[in-house]
């Protein structure tokens, strides 16, 4: 029977041929110790090209396809590809890991580069988004990450002289970035006419901004900021492969072979054409160039390294070489030389010195080459070629001997008989030819058995037979050299084999795995000297294993480095390496053999390290012949956490169910019970599965857990404190080292880690987000700042926390198999080991990463204990067969025999250890584990009389030992906590039920007592009173289910689960009475009521049998149930049984007899019932959740006084209704400890406690009873119900406005015209006349010259063009649909607002106006920093797209209010926007709420532009999240039906509901705004005009009515804690919409804001000294004093848009607006303020100035227009002739006409020299569509028109006809241009404009150019004319979406521009170009 073990001998890579060229770059460089660093398939290689060495890192267990040298030139970074790749930051001269980074990537990480200082690192992956990432690298975190562009990114840098900003370029683009806070905004560089847009391949940063890039044709180009500034041209011949900086310049190598050499201001040095010297050839292609003074390297496509010396340059050296493209089959060992030869796709046969390693040989052949193999006496080398031949060559000169094709399909092997007389020829046509060598090959047999293509052979040492193997896996055997197939076995028993390649036979079935039938394995040889077999796999590993190997599944050790499929692997012919060769990966591996008895010597040599992920568990894991395991620990092993349904689940649960449930949920529901119950006391300790999870704290006190629940014990008073922040099993505890803070982790889909201090029992951090499952080791450092946790998935991922910023410092897949313990160096916090199932390793740190290595052990023993000695690398675990073992570093140094069976803990002390083991001892031992100083045995005899309870047998096992105060702590198995003093005597503590279920729970009729029965087969007694202790235990044979006393207290019934059921003595417990009558469970047992005459007992088989107790006699069976029963109950009189099955049905039947009974549901109700234990029926209808498909109801209890239903679910819930519980979902209380289902629920006689016990977590827990009005308000009190209440506080239009609003991102702007027709730039231009005509008119013609386009009204001045917009004016402000975003700045000098997408900061004494231009999109949310530290920081947040951290992602600025500097940016993935921000207290922390669906809440460290933590905020909008004004850790949000008071404990945000119960008739209305005061005081506003008053989260008191409308805005001042709010309300002599409150919301002042409106509607509120400032929904922003109440209107703006109308003056800088809200508004630009306004009582559609100035007309929406006088603004004249909208109106230039263009496709004249009546005169007719602009020639005779169907047309005026000739058009000099349409302007249209239009134009009075406004917000100013399709422009951004007007003012000054979304008016001022 051969060795199921792996081999003791093993192989170390020793060199490796090749270099990876192909489809990488940049991938070659020096290393401060002058070594070359590259990579080959999965190796990072350091080549010392001095001394001829090589150095390996194996960290990467896939290709690597990326490195980066760090700039101190001793680190390098490589990026792998594979489903989850990572970069490994490595040390070149130790080649050990540094830092591993993870987690982000997918596919593949393409480049790598560091920043100049060496502290970022940047990388890009090969996902569809091609994702840039900037890392922290040392820490392993992500600083940024943004999808770098759609199509592949080839390289990228850093730019080295600008921190913070980079360069990327690639296919058809190059981009640069910035990075500011967490985002990365990229700018596409912009090739002009200087260029062409292609391909750049690689790129270098220089200096001044200046980047040089290589670009696929072979030019260079050189880059000024984003713009092409030149080309270098030809400077390659073609594509620019590689580009390097260094101190001298730059060098640069292409496809063509040259590398060339340019000095730092980019003028050429020197070439060096590779092609040209000795050693190259045609087609060479540089990839990877590196020039470091006088040395380059280059490195080719075809894997060769050249080394060039600058001043001897045409002699570059060759320093390494390997197979280039194609695969890499042929592999053949010499027989007597260390010689290896090789043959491949790429048509050469290569010959490598395995002591030289270096290439001796090389020869190409015609055909690419499949397999090789070299003649006995080492003189002929054949190939088997791809197409079918094969050639032999002499060895000795490389000459051919022969060549012979008889095969049309690849020859895959071919082999030299032992005695070299034959050659074995196999093809992938089936069949193996056979040739004769001295007789020149000539075929002499043939092998035609197989029915597949020939995989491998092998000659018997005679060389008479041969067995080969083919692909459809069958082995054959031939007779030689006939070729005759031998079908008798029998003769072959005999046969010895000269080699063993073949993958099939019984010597070799190990190499695969069990069950599988896979042909993985591509190669095999045996080394049968030392009897191992080296096997090579599609998975690029390389295993040892036995030989032979007999049983599938051997063990083996197994080794990586290849990283695709290995295709041959050969032992050299002395047996002292194996090479392997790979596929893909083109390379040679060169593997030295260590034999056994030299890996004994090697133990001092540090083991390779590997990575965790490479699971080397199989491989080494000797496991065939590991002991039984031990029961418990078998047990432990297979315990799965997994839950049906997991807490995080419900809130998705319920918002399913509450859709079919919105009906019920109007009814009015009863109200939650007045009183509560309080967790008292619990009786239990989990033991049975977790260990080392009790200890004392620095008082003294006991922490353990049990279920949910984190219990502090104080044994002097026996009582309990509770840490109740778990929602589920607890599974693991660990103490801090200063004993004060406890860490513990719990079950969970998202399991989350509590640390929280013993003290307050508050937590101090929450840790998730990491570990599936659920959490089952923790240990923090000894320095206390880190956490160590171990997660419960299949991996068992180790996480290494900072805990108290609850970041994750670095993870790492911990083992396949569990793990028991996790303990961190107390040395070393960088070091840790975990130890489980078959496991020990030895970690240490390495970026966000971890590097395991295996304890170096004979077997690997399961260990279930671990601690760290005296010394860093001593290290002491104990075992599960008893023995501790004691390491050094990770090696086993010996083991100690402790205890019989497995030692479950240990714990170090000062001078020692301790340990406790499944034998029930506890041992104490001396530091170095030689003497056992004493033992203790946990025995009944030795248990001291103040023990609050028994043992339950002696020597229990023993889970949890700890010492501290003189005494031993010690848990045992059965739940026991027991206190070992020194001197021996033993103290019992707490005790609970052992493993197993429990659910009998009842309590006496008149004592504080309680009796309860298990599964674990013990009835036991338990003392309600303070004493809390089990007062008697008895063993039972069997499990029971149920218990109950009878009404006199003397007897206690107990069903058991075999369906027996016995009565015992209550004080004694011994039996009276037991029956055996049925097969199933006794599931419930109850003694009728007085005087106990009769018990009834009901069982699984769906039966009650009613005794008689008296008589011992069975009097009655209730039949009739279908279904396992429930639950019983009697009635009051003892005649009557209520029954509950498990199908839900309920039954009633009468005693004795058990006759079934129909009772109507009114008349069950009347029913006096003595107990009330059931779940069904209508008086308890209401208990039954939302979500109860999956919870269900399992037990009830009434109160003795009728009033408090308590429930127990299976979720762990307890809750409590108020009886009756009628109709659907009652509102209840809720508390949570119990961890999974509540079996059982009992009042005590009194009412005062209530016993439940839960199922799963075996806990018997005592509640106290709090009477109503009995309120001191704490923490854990319960949930609120499930549903909230409908009404919500009525309604608002602005709340519903609001709330609905959808804000999407310009980029998908729409039409705001509903337009038809073709786009101008698509339409195709008809011919003219002359043209269709075929008239060729002369090139000169003798016509007269074309007249102006344009009349130009400054004709004296010499005529300059515009260059540039400046954005001086903005009149406008969000106030309708934004709030609290109006603040003062700089002692109220200076206020801040927004409107669009710009930030205004105005000036109060100047009235100058500053902007804010970098968000891309509408802000929605302004807040400014209140700390001194950060004077005028302002955070704004954007409308964006989805968060996928792109450009248009939503952001949040924060920038300098004064300087306009941005000083972070952060993206985020709020998809829709950011709807609120808010600073922390002390401005370090950010607050933002999304408008996504789960509007999610998120806090930003903003300065390093790091996520702190994030978390769902509510399913519907969330309005305003504040910061308490005195905290960084507490705030408040408010929203639609919303209240939550949040805690930030590490990076978890920890939420309360508000609780509305407190207040008789408190609903929870829809909040709107929030506010604090002093001793956690909380003020909301809501909708209905009430401000609610918190104390911590529960409601204290109502403000009614601080407003009669919604209260939108409240306002804290910090100076004197004094409170404002605007609310919405007619103003009144009494009222205002604005009040100025006290501290505590009791007293306030109003004030009136005269605006003239009907209603006020205040948005925003501020207070600066002794002024408030007050933004209002129309849009003004006022300011009040305090002292007179005097209103001053600071800021002016539409209130409804759009604005469609613009006029501008003829002769001064003063405009008019018309829009949607009805009025007309005159505005002074140089004044900057509004002049004037009048209200029109309808929307406004157009407006415009006669040609004097002193007459206005307005075109309205009705379809009515209006003539004013300026000077009076009185009316002249106004009519209606049309019912729609005027979409423009314009005098002639005469002022004798007027033109009214409308929506009615129609052109209405009016002579206005008839007078003010105004009849129209005529009208142009047959318009396409409806009118957007008109213009006037400048002789007044035509007017021109641009309609909605995307044409112009041109009318006669006033006749009203049409004008088609095109020459004759073309001949008009009009008077202004105001349309989007012609030829003269084609060029305004952008080419996505598919969507969107362009909306609006104005060519200047100058007409030298035109500015237009379009869809998405842009302002363009263009040259004008421009008839060429998308003419170059420049943009101008700020306005939202839609621009629906844009003009000229006199004299070309300024621009003005209308906004549609943002209602707001921008005034530009022209910049002329110099003369």
């Amino acid at each position: 029977m051969a060795d199921r073990t792996a081999p003791n001998c093993h192989l170390r890579l020793e060199w490796v041929y090749g270099y990876r060229g192909h489809q990488c770059r940049n991938n070659l460089y020096y290393t401060a110790a002058k070594e070359i660093v590259y990579f080959v398939a999965g190796v990072g290689v350091v080549y010392n090209t001095r001394e001829h060495k090589q150095k390996f890192y194996l960290g990467h267990n896939d290709d690597i396809i990326s490195l980066a040298l760090h700039p101190e030139r001793v680190l390098v970074a490589t990026g792998q590809v594979g489903k989850e790749p990572y970069i490994c930051v490595w040390d070149s001269y130790t080649v050990q890991t540094v830092s591993i980074l993870k987690d982000v990537h997918t596919h593949g990480i393409a480049c790598l580069a560091f920043d100049l200082e060496g502290q970022c690192l940047v990388s890009v992956g090969l996902d569809s988004k091609n994702t840039i990432c900037v890392w922290d690298w040392r820490r392993g975190k992500v600083l940024a990450a943004a999808p770098g562009h759609t199509d592949r990114i080839f390289d990228i840098s850093w730019d080295l002289y600008q921190p913070s900003k980079l360069v990327s370029c690639g296919v058809k683009h190059i981009k640069f970035w910035s990075l500011c806070g967490n985002a990365l905004t990229p700018k596409r560089g912009v090739f002009g006419k200087t260029g062409d847009l292609q391909t750049i391949l690689c790129l270098a940063c220089a200096k001044d901004e200046v980047t040089y890039s290589g670009a696929l044709n072979g030019d260079i180009y050189v880059w000024k900021g984003i713009n092409l500034m030149r080309t270098v041209q030809g400077a390659h011949g073609s594509g620019i492969f590689s580009m390097n900086a260094c101190e001298e310049g730059f060098a640069t190598g292409g496809r063509d072979g040259c590398v060339r050499l340019w000095d730092l201001n980019f003028k050429p040095i020197t070439v060096i054409d590779l092609r040209e010297t000795d050693q190259g050839y045609k087609g060479l292609s540089v990839r990877s160039v590196c020039w470091r003074g006088d040395h380059i390297l280059v490195g080719t496509q075809d894997s060769e390294i050249f080394e060039i010396v600058v001043h001897d340059r045409n002699k570059p050296f060759l320093i390494m070489q390997g197979h280039c493209e194609g695969e890499l089959w042929a592999l053949a060992v010499h027989p007597t030389k260390p010689l290896a030869m090789t043959g491949s796709d790429d048509r050469s046969v290569r010959i490598w010195s395995l002591i030289d390693h270096a290439l001796i040989a090389r020869c190409n052949m015609e055909e690419p080459i499949r397999c090789a193999a070299v003649s006995t006496d080492g003189i002929h080398l054949a190939l088997g070629m791809k197409d079918g031949s094969f050639t032999v060559l002499r060895v000795r000169d490389m000459t051919e001997v022969v060549h012979i094709k008889d095969r049309k399909e690849a020859i895959h092997e071919l082999k030299y008989s032992p005695d070299g007389a034959h050659l074995a020829v196999g093809s992938n046509d089936n069949s193996v030819d056979i040739y004769g060598v001295v007789q020149r090959y000539k075929k002499v047999g043939e092998c035609i058995g197989s029915t597949s293509f020939i995989t491998h052979m092998d000659w018997s040492t005679d060389s008479k037979y041969l067995q080969t193997n083919d692909g459809s896996g069958r082995r054959l055997f031939y007779r030689m050299p006939s070729g005759k197939e031998v079908t008798n076995r029998e003769e072959l028993k005999l046969v010895q084999w000269a080699t063993w390649t073949c993958v099939l036979g019984p010597e070799v079935n190990g190499i695969w795995p069990k069950y599988s039938d896979i042909n993985d394995i591509n190669s095999v040889d045996a080394n049968f000297n030392n009897q191992v077999l080296v096997t090579a796999d599609d998975y690029g590993l390389v295993k040892l294993l036995r030989y032979p190997c007999v049983k599938k599944g051997a063990k083996f050790k197994k080794y990586l480095g290849h990283s695709a499929h290995i295709t041959n692997a050969r032992w050299s012919h002395d047996y002292q390496w194996v090479i392997t060769i790979g596929g893909a990966d083109h390379s040679v591996f060169q593997w030295k053999f260590v034999p056994e008895r030299k890996s004994k010597e090697a133990l001092h040599i540090a083991p390779q390290e590997i990575l965790a992920d490479s699971n080397s568990e199989e491989s080494d894991s000797d496991q065939s012949d590991v002991p039984e395991m031990d029961s418990e620990i078998e047990q432990e092993t297979q315990l799965t956490y997994r839950r049906q349904v997991y807490k995080e689940d419900l809130p998705q649960l319920k918002e399913q169910c509450k859709e079919k449930h919105r009906a019920t949920a109007m009814k009015k529901r009863e109200r939650a019970p007045g009183s509560g119950v309080k967790l008292h006391f619990i009786h239990g300790y989990r033991g049975y599965d977790c260990r080392s999870n009790l200890f004392y704290t620095q008082t003294g006190e006991i922490v353990y857990h049990v279920a949910a629940v984190g219990v502090v014990y104080n044994r002097q008073q026996n009582t309990q404190r509770f840490y109740m922040g778990h929602d589920d099993d607890i599974l693991c505890l660990a103490l801090h080292p200063l004993k004060d803070f406890v860490a513990t982790g719990q079950v969970g889909r998202d399991s989350s880690i509590h640390i929280w201090d013993t003290e307050m029992l508050k937590p101090m951090s929450v840790l998730k987000g990491f570990h599936q499952l659920g959490v089952c080791a923790l240990d923090f450092s000894a320095d206390g700042k880190r956490l160590a946790s171990v997660g419960l998935d299949d991996n068992h991922t180790i996480v290494l926390w900072d805990w108290r910023k609850g970041e994750k410092l670095s993870a790492m897949r911990g083992s396949k198999d569990k793990i028991f313990v996790v303990k961190i160096n107390p040395y070393l916090p960088d070091k840790l080991i975990t130890a489980g199932v078959k496991h020990m390793k030895f970690w240490h740190k390495a970026g966000g990463g971890l590097i395991g290595r295996k304890g170096n052990m004979g077997k690997t023993e399961t260990m279930m204990c671990a601690v760290y000695g005296w010394s860093e690398e001593m290290v002491f675990s104990g075992t599960c067969t008893g023995d501790i073992c004691i390491w050094r570093d990770m090696f086993l140094m010996k083991t100690v025999k402790a205890h019989d069976g497995p030692v479950f803990s240990m714990h170090a002390l000062e001078k020692g250890f301790v340990t406790g083991g499944k034998d029930g001892i506890v041992a104490l031992w001396d530091d170095t584990f030689e003497r056992c100083l004493k033992t203790y045995a946990i025995k009944r005899a030795v248990l001291a009389p103040g023990s609050k309870g028994l043992l339950l047998e002696d020597n229990p096992s023993i889970r949890a030992i700890s010492l501290g105060h003189g005494h031993i702590l010690v848990g045992t198995k059965n739940g026991e906590i027991l206190e070992v003093d020194k001197s021996g005597p033993i103290t019992l503590l707490v005790q609970g039920h052992m493993e197993g279920e429990v659910w009998g729970l009842a309590t006496h009729p008149h004592l504080p007592l309680c009796a309860t029965v298990s599964d674990d087969k013990t009835l036991r007694i338990w003392d309600l009173s303070p004493s809390h202790c089990m007062l008697a235990v008895r063993k039972l044979r069997k499990g029971g289910r149920c218990c109950c006393f009878s009404p006199d207290g003397k007897a206690l019934a107990v069903g058991l689960n075999d369906g027996s059921f016995i009565i015992v003595n209550a004080d004694t417990l011994e039996d009276l009475v037991s029956f055996h009558h049925r097969k199933d469970i006794i599931s419930d047992i109850r003694f009728s009521p007085g005087a106990g005459k009769y018990l009834a007992v009901a069982s699984g088989d769906s039966f009650v049998d009613i005794y008689n107790v008296m008589s011992s006699k069975r009097v009655g069976v209730c039949k009739g149930c279908l279904n396992y029963i429930t639950h019983l109950d009697w009635d009051r009189r003892g005649k009557l049984l209520q029954v509950n099955t498990s199908a839900k049905e309920q039954f009633f039947f009468e005693a004795p007899r058990g006759k079934r009974q129909t009772i109507p549901a009114t008349e069950v109700e009347k029913i006096d019932w003595s107990t009330w234990t059931c779940v069904l029926g209508t008086s308890v209808e209401g208990i039954w959740p939302v979500i109860s498909e999956v919870a269900e109801v399992t037990a009830a209890c009434l109160s003795n006084d009728r009033k408090v239903l308590a429930t127990g679910d299976d979720l762990g819930y307890i809750k409590l209704f108020k009886y009756p519980v009628k109709g659907k979902y009652g509102k209840f209380k809720r508390y949570v400890a119990h961890s999974t289902h509540v079996t059982n629920v009992r009042w005590t006689h009194d009412d005062s406690l209530l016993v439940t016990v839960g199922g799963g977590d075996t806990c018997l827990m005592i509640w106290a009873h709090e009477p109503e009005g009995h309120r001191e308000i704490r923490q854990c009190d319960s949930e609120e119900s499930d549903i909230e209440s409908e009404d919500d506080g009525g309604y608002d239009s602005d709340v519903t406005r609001e709330n609905e609003i959808n804000y999407t991102i310009k980029a998908l702007s729409t039409n705001m015209r509903p337009m038809t027709g073709v786009k101008p730039h698509l339409q195709l231009k008809e011919p003219s006349v002359d043209e269709r005509q075929g008239v060729v008119r002369p090139p000169v013609s003798r016509a007269l010259p074309q007249p102006e386009k344009l009349q130009t009204n400054n004709v004296g001045k010499k005529k300059r063009p515009i260059e540039e917009l400046v954005l001086e004016l903005v009149f406008g402000y969000r106030g309708n649909d934004c709030r609290n975003n109006v603040h003062y700045l700089n002692e109220g000098t200076d206020i801040i607002y927004h409107t669009a997408s710009v930030g205004i900061v105005l000036n109060l004494t100047t009235s100058c106006q500053s902007f804010y231009v970098e968000h891309s999109d509408d802000i929605l949310c302004l807040t400014i920093n209140q700390h001194p530290k950060f004077p005028n920081v302002v955070a704004t947040g954007q409308v964006g797209d989805i968060g996928d951290m792109s450009a248009t992602s939503p952001s949040i600025h924060v920038w300098d209010a004064m300087t306009k500097q941005t000083l972070s940016v952060l993206r985020c993935f709020h998809a829709g926007g950011v709807c609120s921000v808010s600073f922390s207290a002390t401005g370090k922390l950010l607050l933002s709420v999304g408008l996504d669906p789960e509007h999610t809440v998120t806090i930003w460290k903003w300065q390093e532009g790091a996520k702190v933590a994030s978390r769902i905020g509510h399913t519907q909008r969330i309005f305003v999240a504040e910061f308490r004004p005195d905290s960084d850790t507490h705030f408040v949000s408010v929203g639609i039906k919303h209240v939550r008071f949040w805690t930030l404990a590490g990076r978890a945000l920890l939420s309360k509901k508000g609780v509305l119960s407190t207040l008789e008739d408190a609903r929870m209305q829809t909040m709107l705004s929030v506010a604090f005061g002093a001793n956690n005081l909380t003020f909301t506003g809501t909708i209905s005009g009430d401000v609610c008053v918190w104390k911590e989260h529960i409601l204290v008191r109502i403000v009614a009515k601080a407003h009669t409308g919604p209260v939108f805005t409240m306002y804290t001042t910090l100076r004197d804690g004094l409170i404002v709010t605007g609310g919405k309300e007619r103003p009144s002599k009494e009222g205002g919409a604005l009040k100025l409150w006290d501290q505590e919301l009791k007293r306030c002042r109003a004030f009136r804001l005269e605006t003239g409106q009907i209603i006020d509607c205040v948005r925003s509120v501020c207070r600066g000294k002794g002024k408030i400032l007050v933004g209002t929904r129309n849009a003004e922003i006022i300011e009040v004093g305090e002292k007179n109440a005097a209103c001053n209107i600071l800021v002016n703006g539409h209130m409804d848009g759009p604005i469609w109308g613009l006029g501008t003056h003829p002769s001064r800088d003063v405009f008019l607006s018309a829009a949607e809200d009805g009025t007309v508004r005159l505005w002074d630009i140089p004044e900057k303020k509004m002049l004037n306004k009048v209200n029109l009582g309808h929307p406004a559609h157009t407006i415009s100035y006669s040609p004097e100035g002193d007459m206005v007309a307005i075109g309205m929406k009705n379809g009515e227009f209006i003539i004013l006088l300026v000077a009076s603004l009185k009316i002249w004249g106004k009519k209606r002739d049309r019912r729609s909208p005027i979409q423009d109106i314009r005098f002639s230039p005469n002022s004798r006409y007027l033109a009214v263009g409308s929506n009615e496709c129609a052109v209405d004249f009016y002579d206005l020299t008839l007078g003010p009546q105004l009849n129209r005169i005529n009208s142009c007719r047959d318009i396409p569509s409806f009118v957007m602009q008109m213009d006037f020639s400048a002789d007044s005779n035509y007017v021109q028109i641009s309609t909605g169907a995307y044409k112009r047309l041109v009318y006669e005026v006033p006749s009203g006809k049409q004008v088609t000739e095109q020459s004759y058009i073309d001949r008009i000099t009009w008077a202004t241009w105001t349309s989007v349409l012609g030829d003269e302007v084609v060029g305004i249209w952008s080419r996505n404009t598919d969507k969107a239009d362009v909306t609006c134009a104005c060519v200047s009075h100058s007409g030298l150019n035109i500015v237009t406004g379009d869809d998405f917000g842009m302002v363009k100013l263009f040259d004008f004319p421009c008839p060429e399709k998308f003419a170059k422009h420049k943009r101008f951004l700020g306005h939202s979406a839609h621009l629906t007007n844009v003009r000229f003012t006199n004299g070309d000054r300024f621009v003005v521009s209308a906004g549609g979304d943002d209602r707001s008016l921008f005034v530009w001022r022209c910049v002329h170009a110099p003369h």
